[in-house]
């Protein structure tokens, strides 16, 4: 589909605020008018669509933000307790608590890099989780895999559908929760959920395919965290 309109507004709605393409409100593919609780996610997602060059074909991938308000509004709020369960159960093996034995330089970086965070999720959800050398799963503590549910059903649809993504993306409940809370930056993020790869590519180097992976879960980590700090209205910690 082509750019068929002209103009991007945002207006205030009973409920928060909605975009308008041409005065008319924005619909999401369920046909609901996209509304959000910010007028700085309003705002951001009209930018989305002002800056799609006119005439030209409307790239979905571009519209980060909107595909989350929509996703957050169409799908999560109808299975909100199944987005819950398949988000929270990362806590149960989260990639933080795997480690490498060696070479040692790796298994330092995760030290470095990794247990500040989990001792951060011990300390703000009380969810203390073990961690083990090498890749066999290991039960985690039932009441902190409770707690880290709780932490996820706390958040609401719009913010849910971008700490799903997030959580999918980083293969790392704690990472996302991080970034929500405004503990990890989306930079910071994605270096610590590619941790282990991005130290195989100093050791050996890079390739094309992987350069472009790598620049994908970048960009949706970033929109994830964005969406996340605009929904909230807040600035993101460094």
């Amino acid at each position: 589909m082509k750019r068929f309109y002209k103009e991007t507004s945002v207006e205030s709605a009973e409920d928060g605020y909605c975009v308008l393409l041409d005065g008319k409100p924005m619909r999401t593919p369920a046909k609901a008018v996209l509304v959000v609780p910010t007028r700085a996610l309003a705002e951001a997602i009209a930018a989305e669509w002002r800056t799609v060059p006119e005439k030209a074909d409307i790239n979905v991938a571009h519209l980060a933000l909107t595909r989350l308000a929509a996703t957050g509004l169409d799908r999560v709020a109808g299975q909100r307790a199944r987005v819950i369960e398949d988000t929270a159960k990362y806590g149960g093996s989260d990639m933080l608590c795997y480690r490498a034995g060696e070479p040692e330089t790796l298994a330092r970086r995760q030290l470095e890099t990794w247990q500040p965070l989990l001792d951060w999720a011990s300390e703000r959800y009380g969810a203390r989780l073990a961690v083990v050398e090498g890749t066999a799963f290991v039960p985690q503590p039932a009441d902190s895999t409770a707690r880290l549910q709780a932490a996820v059903a706390a958040h609401g649809d719009l913010a849910l559908s971008a700490l799903y993504n997030l959580t999918h993306i980083a293969g790392s409940l704690v990472i996302a929760l991080a970034v929500a809370e405004g503990r990890l930056s989306a930079e910071a993020a994605f270096a610590a959920a590619q941790l282990d790869e991005l130290y195989q590519i100093e050791r050996w180097g890079d390739d094309p395919i992987a350069a472009k992976r790598h620049e994908g879960i970048r960009h949706d980590i970033a929109a994830a965290a964005r969406f996340l700090a605009l929904l909230e209205a807040r600035r993101l910690k460094g």
